[in-house]
């Protein structure tokens, strides 16, 4: 458990300090990310985006299986 912790917060510490780099991809950005932004309210949908995510995921937790 303790191993895992310590892995989880370097991989938190690495994608904050890759962060102004992180942000240029188009991640949530995407074709079918739904974005409703009216005054005073912003609203994102990111559907495509957490398609692509979900897939991305799958792969990787088969492969380390």
């Amino acid at each position: 458990m303790s191993k895992g912790l310590v892995i989880l917060g370097v991989v938190l510490i690495v994608v904050g300090l890759a962060w102004p780099w992180l942000g240029k991809i188009p991640l949530f950005r995407l074709p079918g990310d739904i974005v409703i932004d009216r005054p005073g309210f912003k609203m994102m949908i990111p559907l495509t985006s957490m398609l692509l995510l979900s897939v991305l995921f799958s792969l990787l937790a088969r492969w380390f299986r």
